[in-house]
């Protein structure tokens, strides 16, 4: 597989930088995920599908849905991946996706792409075998806390710098940059990560953890489309921030 290459000067000019409206489940109900540990949500009366609903009427073209049950080893709540996909919006699945069984069968039920896990970034060639197989539909996902790469579900520590020169050469072409530390928190994106990410890959990233609003998504776009393309936005949406003025504040 040969190395990712920085986009052109004039394909960057038609990049859209996209929101990803972050819904994470656990026991089918809408619940928030940080260190601390998992808390239900109740806006949108709990209910993930209520919150799909009302992002993709609000001009979600994406939504990230994250299976906080598969991710600690239960169940994957399969009905919830065709029920979002079904509204129309593109489904980016997230959470315990660590095999191709897993991936295929969670693209099969209507999802665009998979986030494949970072415990896969210790398992090289199954994971470049799984991209190579099956393409765009992946993003491998990075979770990075200061020089490392520290799961969130079962899975060994790795060094950032050395697996993000390996992944370079990999042929993948989507990254999501989680800063662990950062989810569910609120206190700003992780920018110099993602910009050092970025520069290591030869390409952007898609960034997650700590967006707390208007702001902190204009900073992202700023960073430029060869570092950040998308960012996914999790609590603060269901806190008092409206997708509707991310969207237009985007233009």
């Amino acid at each position: 597989m040969g190395a990712r290459r920085r986009r052109s000067q004039a394909s960057l000019a038609f990049v859209t930088f996209e929101i990803f409206p972050a819904i994470d489940v656990a026991g089918g109900r809408l619940v928030s995920v940080s260190s601390g540990g998992v808390r239900p949500v109740d806006a949108f009366g709990g209910s993930p599908l209520a919150a799909a609903e009302a992002f993709v009427s609000m001009g979600a073209v994406w939504i990230h849905v994250v299976d906080v049950n598969r991710a600690n080893g239960g169940e994957q709540d399969i009905d919830l991946v065709r029920a979002i996909a079904a509204l129309g919006a593109g489904v980016q699945a997230s959470g315990g996706i660590e095999t191709g069984p897993a991936a295929r069968a969670t693209l099969d039920a209507g999802a665009t792409r998979v986030v494949l896990g970072s415990p896969m970034l210790a398992r090289r060639n199954e994971l470049a075998e799984l991209v190579t197989s099956l393409g765009d539909a992946t993003v491998v996902g990075i979770e990075a806390a200061g020089p490392v790469i520290r799961p969130r579900s079962v899975g060994p520590e790795l060094p950032l710098s050395h697996t993000l020169e390996w992944l370079s050469a990999s042929g993948a072409e989507r990254y999501l940059y989680t800063g662990v530390a950062r989810v569910g928190r609120l206190g700003g994106p992780d920018t110099e990560g993602i910009r050092a990410a970025a520069r290591t890959l030869a390409g952007p990233v898609l960034a997650a953890g700590g967006i707390r609003g208007i702001e902190d998504v204009l900073a992202l776009r700023e960073l430029g489309p060869d570092v950040v393309d998308g960012a996914v936005v999790g609590r603060a949406l269901y806190e008092g921030l409206e997708l509707r003025d991310v969207l237009s504040a985007l233009g």
